[in-house]
């Protein structure tokens, strides 16, 4: 892959880029606790009514929680939904522990993520928490679309962490699973990589 000298920032995704997903056992989980039609809310690539309200901070923990409760049509504890949502997410290779630290040394790297409290506070930070690090340990700053009220692939979420990052689209590279979220990127300027199933991200060391 080539890119242009200019590069100054790294915008990584998480889920499907950094940590691994397993949507199928989250589906399968949640169909155990009686959300028997779930798979059609919820994608790699995207969620639908309250499920995408969570993630774009519409609705808090509490709420998801009466919501995912009320689609199940019995009692349920709040131990077992969160066990069942943050299935979802399931770990970080150690090869990418790695390619984040060589390079941090060289460029800016910032997360944008669609997420939600429970992923990024519970399987997020786990994973984190394993290697005795934090999300910023690695990143220099996190972007999470429950906190700007904003999702992927709308463009008002990259103008907002350019805003912030006071970057240039052209002074950064974009990586993400998801191909309308790189659609969106590229035509906004920044520099783009969709990223494959199972990519270690290795060839970033030779940019």
């Amino acid at each position: 892959m080539k890119i242009n000298n200019n590069i100054t920032t790294l915008i990584f995704d998480f889920g499907g880029v950094i940590i691994n997903l397993d949507l199928a056992q989250c589906i399968e989980n949640l169909k155990k606790l009686g959300l028997t039609d779930v798979e059609q809310y919820l994608s790699n690539f995207g969620q639908k009514e309250f499920f995408l309200q969570y993630e774009k901070g519409e609705i808090g923990t509490e709420q998801f929680r009466e919501e995912i409760k009320k689609m199940a049509g019995i009692p349920l504890k709040d131990d077992d939904i969160d066990a069942a949502w943050c299935s979802f997410l399931c770990d970080i290779p150690d090869t990418k522990i790695e390619v984040l630290t060589r390079l941090k040394k060289k460029y800016r790297l910032l997360l944008l993520s669609n997420t939600n409290p429970l992923h990024i506070g519970i399987s997020g930070a786990g994973e984190f928490a394993r290697r005795g690090k934090t999300v910023y340990d690695f990143f220099d700053r996190c972007y999470f679309s429950y906190e700007m009220h904003l999702a992927k692939p709308d463009p008002q979420i990259f103008y907002a962490l350019m805003a912030d990052a006071n970057v240039q689209p052209e002074e950064c590279l974009f990586l993400d699973d998801g191909q309308k979220n790189i659609d969106t990127a590229s035509k906004l300027g920044i520099n783009s990589y969709l990223v494959k199933p199972g990519e270690d991200l290795s060839f970033l060391l030779n940019l």
